[in-house]
């Protein structure tokens, strides 16, 4: 297993996901409730296959079963969960099974869409399989045959929720036991796809057939205070458009409303679906390019060349009398690309914004 992951040049260390603590505290609490000793650290397999030792922490023996925990190490990509304890209780029974519950701090799960049924606990399924795999490997390895029941808790779990997007997806009471590899990468780009994803799934389950998409906190701040058409339908997407249209198209939304600064969808009329500024940015070089097409002057073009930011060039297209038809081109070639990524199957539209002069198109 990797410790660390380079990223932009940088060794970051990796973390632990909520699921692999769970798995880890439920593994130790098995071993000590069948050997009646108390251990220090644990051995636990990773859905790859991979092992892993993690330390173990406030053990404690009563008649109804064994308890402790492992503190939550997220790594150099820190959450709100980092550092917490993620505790598990194992007890003994005859159902022959493992059962899994969620207590104190874990949530529950109100809406349909997430991985879990409702009214389960928020527990997902690979950490599920992980506890169950890694129990059923310690039941062997002590020949005991009957069935156990594991009850995950986490004292702090339900104050934490509120700083996570739980509440919005419909989770009340607590945190999530996530993790589909059992390891936090940091700034792992998948993971915040795959939240996206999710958060998609919840408002389709409501019954959402259109969806309001926008990057981040100014676009938001924009649709309010000019639009006023944010609700439950509403996804902030940050840099990741391409794959929310494509998840779009997947969950079955029948339209999309994109509303975009126009920093942003001037990307976009580039064929960059991704916005993210590591990805490129040739902002300068789509908007000059325009302007010359509808007559700016060379100087014009090396002044927006050299602009700072797409508001400046704004003004430039505005003294050269070119500002309309350029925006229009940038449009057209934006909504072309998003229509394109969904392959012309769903409606979309496409309002871009300036902060200094509200809707462009």
């Amino acid at each position: 297993m990797r410790d660390y992951i380079i990223k932009d040049g940088k060794k970051l260390r990796c973390g632990y996901t909520t699921g692999t603590c769970a798995a880890a505290a439920s593994s130790a609490a098995a071993i000590m409730l069948l050997t009646g000793k108390t251990v220090d650290n644990v051995q636990v397999r990773l859905p790859s296959g991979e092992t892993i030792f993690m330390d173990i922490k406030n053990p404690c023996f009563d008649v109804h079963g064994v308890s402790c925990s492992v503190t939550k190490d997220s790594g150099d990509d820190p959450d709100i969960t980092d550092g917490i304890e993620i505790y598990a209780k194992v007890s003994l029974d005859d159902t022959g099974k493992i059962n899994i519950y969620g207590g104190q701090g874990v949530g529950r799960v109100t809406q349909k869409g997430l991985d879990c049924q409702v009214g389960e606990a928020a527990i997902n399924s690979v950490p599920r399989k992980m506890i169950t795999e890694n129990l059923k490997r310690i039941s062997n390895e002590y020949k005991y045959r009957g069935g156990m029941s594991v009850t995950v808790y986490v004292p702090e779990g339900e104050e934490k929720a509120l700083k996570t997007f739980n509440p919005q997806l419909g989770i009340i009471g607590g945190i999530s036991i996530l993790g589909t590899t059992g390891i936090v990468e940091p700034m792992s780009e998948k993971a915040l796809v795959d939240s996206l994803k999710i958060e998609m799934k919840v408002i389709r389950e409501k019954g959402y057939t259109r969806l309001l998409a926008f990057p981040g906190n100014y676009a938001e701040k924009f649709i309010d205070s000019a639009l006023g058409i944010r609700g439950e339908n509403s996804l902030k997407f940050s840099n990741y458009l391409g794959e929310v249209l494509d998840f779009s198209v997947e969950l079955g939304f029948k339209e999309v409303l994109i509303v975009g600064h126009i920093g942003k969808m001037v990307k976009v009329a580039g064929g960059m679906l991704n916005t993210h500024s590591h990805n490129g940015d040739f902002r300068m070089e789509v908007i000059a390019c325009y302007a010359a097409l509808y007559g700016a002057g060379s100087h014009a073009v090396n002044e927006i060349l050299l602009s700072a930011t797409t508001e400046h060039a704004l003004s430039i297209l505005e003294r050269e009398n070119v500002e309309k038809p350029v925006l229009k081109k940038i449009s057209e070639k934006a909504e072309y690309y998003i229509n394109k990524r969904v392959n012309n199957t769903i409606k979309t539209k496409l309002i871009i914004y300036s902060n200094d002069k509200g809707i462009l198109n």
